[in-house]
């Protein structure tokens, strides 16, 4: 019996609505980078854009994950902050999305294209504020803005954003952050630019950090109900997805569920528990399809449990199970997807 990952429309809704009011009146860009986080962008988007406060913008991460937003979101602003190929960034100019550009020689790649194809780029400058995860350095910043202004005198880009990625190492940290990131948009004001897009937090500073929040906010995880590592609950949001397996199996003291270390579950999970029909009971073996779980009495073959989840079953989320090995949960639950059936449910 194949594991299935089963998905939940509605909480998805009532995540985007809780998010949205929590960080009003900045935006939502919704990220979707891994295939949604292993939860798949096609349903996402096309739920997204019919939610009661359809969501506007939406990040790619990479092209190819922007092109297929783009697909189900016609006239929705889709980013793709990677840096790309120049085959990459033709698609992108034909398909109207938005590029983050974090260093010199990218911008000069992108102004190049745009000026072959007659195209205007539409760009997010990216300032370095610490967490050196690309990004233009704070010493590199007045000249690079200085070509991208130039640039866009001549037609062949326009900077509608800029933007940078936090460390969250501690709060002064990310004070420090906020205020070098202040200066960068100063500069590029003074420069004669008018970045309408300025966003510095994804979703944990979005969420708790509302003095950080700019006009826009990247939020992924929280919107599919993935809390951060070591991180509280958080308020109106809960996972969207759930890890069932049927009891395939039933030895008395233990049965065996259908998934294993094959599907993604990490067989370090073992000594964690998982939700059943009797209770929460201890994983005691994961194997390469099949997981030894305690049993409960009156288990029976054909019984649903669930490996990860909202609570139905008591069952742990993501993150928990994420917790015990050093991990985050989104990997979690992308190490499934192609390998386990995904049901999505309203």
């Amino acid at each position: 019996m194949t594991p299935t990952l089963e998905i939940s429309r509605g909480r998805f809704l009532q995540n985007l609505a809780a998010v949205q009011e929590r960080i009003g009146p900045a935006r939502l860009m919704l990220a979707m980078k891994d295939d949604a986080y292993g939860h798949g962008v096609e349903w996402a988007v096309a739920a997204a854009i019919d939610a009661a406060r359809p969501v506007e913008m939406f990040g790619g991460y990479d092209v190819h994950t922007s092109l297929r937003i783009r697909e189900r979101a016609e006239q929705a602003t889709v980013f793709a902050w990677a840096s790309s190929t120049d085959e990459e960034v033709e698609l992108a100019l034909h398909a109207r999305i938005e590029l983050g550009v974090g260093d010199a020689d990218y911008l000069s790649r992108v102004i190049d294209v745009s000026r072959r194809l007659g195209r205007t780029a539409r760009v997010h400058l990216k300032i370095d504020t610490g967490l050196h995860r690309n990004g233009i350095r704070p010493e590199d910043w007045s000249r690079v803005v200085a070509d991208a202004m130039t640039a866009q005198r001549a037609g062949a880009i326009e900077v509608v954003g800029v933007w940078s990625h936090l460390a969250e190492a501690s709060d002064a940290e990310d004070d420090e952050s906020a205020r070098a990131f202040r200066e960068a948009v100063d500069v590029v004001r003074a420069m004669g630019g008018a970045p309408a897009s300025l966003h510095l937090t994804a979703s944990a500073a979005s969420w708790w950090r509302p003095e950080l929040r700019g006009t826009v906010c990247r939020i992924g995880a929280f919107c599919y109900g993935i809390r951060s590592a070591d991180g509280p609950e958080i308020p109106g949001v809960a996972p969207i997805a759930a890890l069932r397996a049927r009891v395939i199996e039933d030895r008395g003291d233990d049965v065996v569920i259908g998934v294993g270390s094959f599907h993604g579950l990490p067989s370090i999970l073992a000594g964690a528990s998982i939700g059943t029909p009797g209770g929460m009971r201890e994983i005691v073996r994961i194997d390469q399809t099949r997981t030894l779980v305690r049993g409960w009495s009156g288990a029976r073959v054909g019984d649903m449990t669930t490996v990860f989840g909202p609570g139905d079953q008591d069952e742990p989320d993501a993150t928990t199970l994420a917790e015990r090995i050093g991990t985050v949960g989104e990997e979690i639950i992308t190490r499934l997807t192609g390998t386990v059936r995904r049901v999505i449910e309203d």
